[in-house]
């Protein structure tokens, strides 16, 4: 069975760049606290990885 990320974004997004307004908003992020289960691709463990300073992630089934 496929694994994957359950992504909750606990820092807000004003005052970042553009892009990581981007990538969070691709994630399906709008709010600090919400939280979205996506599945563990290449694709999303790079767009993870360029805000991981403003997400926690964890591996679920």
């Amino acid at each position: 069975m496929a694994k994957n990320l359950k992504i909750t974004l606990h820092h807000g997004i004003v005052n970042r760049t553009p892009a990581q307004r981007a990538t969070i908003k691709t994630l399906g992020l709008n709010k600090i606290g919400k939280t979205v289960v996506r599945e563990d691709t290449p694709a999303n463990r790079g767009l993870v990885n360029a805000v991981r300073h403003l997400v926690t992630v964890e591996e679920v089934d």
